[in-house]
């Protein structure tokens, strides 16, 4: 299956989706998903990335702007053209037919001779582990089963370009798990370019080898997994990016014995080195972010703010704190052999190496200088 083809890549410049009734459902999005790259779209219900995903198949049609698929313009390519195989998030399967049937029925409608038919599917199946199920139907099998056979019936297209919509999200929490595991594989071993979109981020993160956050329509970020988890472009992908989600504490800047972050009334306060953010401004209003596992229990005299203990989850072996600073809650991640109880008063420490600050009214994350990278 891995015979010559076409080129392969996905490219989407300045493209626009606006229905008759003026809502702009996507908004001047460019990216491109490189030949053989798994590209994760990502974002909240109701942010454009499955509108983006149909216009790829063609199943809606662009407004404004150019989609490619290899070196091919195919904004007016009909989708049984464009060398695409969809997997949505319902299986979509026939009942009555075996699985055997259901992954060869497209072929068939295709007039694909019948050796050929078989000989895809059984590679398919090989592929998948799903040999020993092809004369089952449907019904008799398990929802993650159900899952791969809808994968084998995109596999035995052979197209260029797959495109996933929210392919796991019917399925239970361990079978996701398996089925993440089987779509990386399925990546390494078809080497054929995949866009998969999602709103989980967990799937983002272990599935991409870049992702595309986006939010009411538009690109927010565009990385690595671990680019828009350490250096988040603004203040949304920060806070979309991570679980438990990024703390965000309200604040200025201000010039006391050298630069520093002071919110809650001054019950936090954060020394910065002046040189690592060449943008900040004192008397600039910032939100500071910091995520919960570089906050942690500290001595009174090393703490960055004190507060009351709400509610603590233990998880395994670490545990999940929930602080009230002034009008904030604060999460730290701490080890839970050495939490403390819910009501008790407790001192925090915020690492100053790994703090975000961005900027109140743009939301824009502050420029800075590392002295190392992440």
């Amino acid at each position: 299956m891995h015979e010559t083809m076409p080129s392969s890549g996905v490219s989407l410049e300045q493209v626009w989706k606006i229905y008759d009734n003026g809502y702009v459902a996507v908004a001047d999005v460019t990216f491109e998903a490189a030949e053989g790259e798994f590209l994760v779209l990502l974002g909240p219900s109701g942010c454009g990335k499955t509108t983006l995903l149909r216009l790829v198949a063609g199943l809606e049609t662009v407004s404004r702007g150019t989609i490619r698929i290899g070196d091919q313009v195919v904004n007016d390519v009909p989708p049984r053209d464009r060398d695409i195989a969809m997997v949505f998030q319902n299986y979509a399967l026939y009942p009555h037919m075996t699985v055997y049937e259901n992954m060869a029925f497209g072929l068939k409608l295709r007039r694909v001779p019948k050796a050929e038919i078989d000989r895809r599917v059984r590679a398919a199946a090989r592929v998948l582990e799903l040999e020993h199920l092809l004369d089952r139907r449907p019904h008799q099998l398990s929802g993650g089963q159900r899952q791969r056979v809808a994968v084998g019936r995109a596999i035995v297209r052979e197209p260029r370009v797959f495109l996933f919509d929210e392919p796991l999200s019917n399925l239970d929490a361990r079978l996701r798990v398996e089925m993440r595991a089987e779509l990386a594989r399925l990546h390494r071993e078809l080497g054929r370019t995949m866009l998969y979109v999602t709103h989980d981020q967990v799937e983002a993160m272990t599935l991409g080898q870049r992702i595309v956050v986006l939010n009411q329509g538009r690109v927010q970020q565009i990385g690595t997994p671990l680019e828009v988890y350490h250096r988040p472009a603004n203040r949304f992908v920060a806070g979309f990016i991570g679980s438990p989600p990024m703390n965000f504490i309200e604040g200025r800047l201000e010039h006391l014995d050298g630069l520093r972050f002071v919110g809650e009334g001054g019950r936090v306060q954060i020394p910065l080195v002046e040189a690592e953010w060449p943008n900040a401004r004192p008397g600039q209003r910032v939100t500071l972010g910091v995520r919960p596992e570089h906050v942690t229990l500290a001595a009174s005299e090393e703490a960055t703010m004190q507060g009351q203990v709400e509610t603590v989850e233990v998880l395994g072996a670490v545990a999940h704190l929930y602080v009230r600073v002034g009008q904030t809650t604060v999460v730290a991640q701490v080890d839970a052999a050495m939490r403390p109880e819910p009501d008790q008063t407790v001192a925090l420490r915020i690492d100053p190496a790994r703090i975000h600050l961005f900027d109140a009214e743009t939301g824009r994350a502050l420029s800075r200088i590392e002295a190392a990278s992440v």
